[in-house]
């Protein structure tokens, strides 16, 4: 029989009780001080019957402004895309769903494999030769990317597009303070990285710059031009990518990256109100001691049979701290799984044929914003986002777009200061062609 909830009876208490040598719960708090235990009464309401505490709870989860009930032209690193129904029916088998980081190859192989599968997919989609498993986020790993960049040249100076999600530059603004790096940013020119601030600003010093493609300003970044630049300078090129997007644009590992690395909550993992995600990270084989997180190899066994086992390990968990290139810990085996149910149940047409749909979709909206007297800023060459300029607070907007049930674009003035007034819009495959009209339309009166 399944159980949502098991209960712990009195012959279950005492039992693991006798198990352990004491007789009751307190014996187990014997070492803490009277003086320093709480005996007070806890801030908390009582204690509510099941039936009521349900109704309370899925009252305050009404309150969300979800994807079910509204229609989202909200991106910014998160994304509403189709999920193939098969992906929940495996993550929810239990032998996937308790699983965690598969020490014991000869009981983990199910896990392995997923795992080996999610890396080899990867490679596939950024053009690349290896590809690990276990970063938390597309943040983490492009900050990952620098730490490796850095220990690789030897150098203490790392170059980053101002293009870069905003929050993916603190996140590594917060890995090189403790590694006494220096970060310094590229400015931007029409939504793309600035080739001509890059030419003044690269010297002997950098270990690696990175860019984004697609950008945060919805943006195609020009990676030949400036991979051309960056190894001339013999330093590392970092590409932080979205994987959807590579089903229909050139991956970077044709244009010589380095390091590629981004976020798979494009395939299979729900926006969830900003997590859990699950990173990648993809090198040339070159790098492929210094990768961070854990690398699943493919083998035979005493009898020739095909199995998997943990092979690289760059981490300080496994080999001596100082030669360790990385502290990632945590196993993201379950939305790594997640993203390799969806690219499996896609395939390589499905993959191309949604990543088109995108660009189409976003291509259509924006038509429909210029006929309707918007501008749209740093217009060209874009994937599924695209900025337009109002004539109002963007805050402001979304607030008036969320009373007709509507999820509006992310507010550019919070992350930078001469895009006041600017919304960041993203159109997937899943928005209809009646739902753009509807949004362009109601954002009529806010054209600039």
């Amino acid at each position: 029989m399944k159980h949502r909830y098991l209960p712990l009876t009195e012959s279950d208490k005492k039992e693991m009780l006798d198990v352990i040598g004491v007789n009751s719960v307190d014996e187990l708090f014997n070492d803490i001080p009277e003086r320093v235990r709480f005996k007070g009464e806890y801030n908390i309401k009582p204690a509510a019957t099941e039936s009521a505490l349900m109704k309370e709870l899925a009252g305050l989860a009404q309150k969300n402004a979800d994807l079910k009930n509204n229609t989202s032209f909200l991106g910014a690193g998160v994304y509403d895309h189709y999920m193939p129904v098969i992906v929940d029916h495996v993550l929810s088998r239990s032998e996937f769903y308790t699983a965690y980081t598969p020490y014991q190859p000869e009981v983990s192989q199910g896990e392995l494999q997923a795992i080996f599968e999610f890396q080899t997919m990867v490679c596939e989609l950024t053009g690349m030769e290896v590809a690990n498993a276990s970063m938390y986020d597309g943040g983490t790993a492009l900050a990952e990317a620098a730490m490796l960049s850095a220990g690789h040249t030897r150098r203490k100076k790392v170059l980053i597009s101002t293009t870069v999600h905003p929050e993916s530059k603190e996140v590594l603004k917060t890995y090189a303070k403790g590694q006494y790096i220096e970060v310094v940013e590229i400015p931007q020119k029409e939504g793309v990285t600035d080739v001509e601030a890059l030419k003044e600003l690269i010297n002997e010093d950098v270990a690696a710059v990175i860019v984004q493609y697609p950008n945060f300003l919805g943006r195609i970044e020009p990676l030949k031009e400036l991979e051309e630049i960056i190894h001339a300078h013999k330093s590392m090129f970092v590409v932080s990518s979205n994987p959807l997007a590579l089903g229909a644009l050139t991956p970077p590992g044709k244009f010589g990256a380095d390091v590629v690395v981004g976020d798979v909550q494009v395939f299979g993992i729900p926006t969830a109100f900003g997590g859990p995600h699950c990173g990648y990270f993809a090198v040339t084989n070159k790098l492929v001691r210094k990768v961070p997180g854990r690398l699943i190899g493919q083998t035979v066994d005493e009898e020739g049979r095909r199995g998997f086992v943990l092979t690289l390990q760059a981490r300080e968990q496994h080999i001596r701290r100082e030669k360790a290139t990385s502290n990632i810990c945590s196993n993201q085996a379950l939305t790594a799984l997640a993203a390799s149910v969806a690219m499996t149940a896609l395939g390589k047409k499905g993959v191309k044929e949604m990543a088109l749909a995108n660009f189409q979709k976003a291509n259509y909206a924006k038509k429909q914003f210029k006929e309707n007297g918007f501008e749209i800023v740093f217009d060209g060459h874009s994937f599924n986002e695209f900025v337009v300029k109002l004539n109002a607070p963007v805050k402001e907007v979304n607030v008036k777009l969320l009373e007709k049930g509507i999820i509006g674009g992310y507010d550019l003035g919070r992350d930078y200061s001469d895009l006041k007034n600017h919304m960041l819009v993203a159109v997937t495959e899943l928005r209809t062609k009646e739902e753009i009209d509807t949004f362009v339309k109601e954002m009529g009166e806010y054209h600039a």
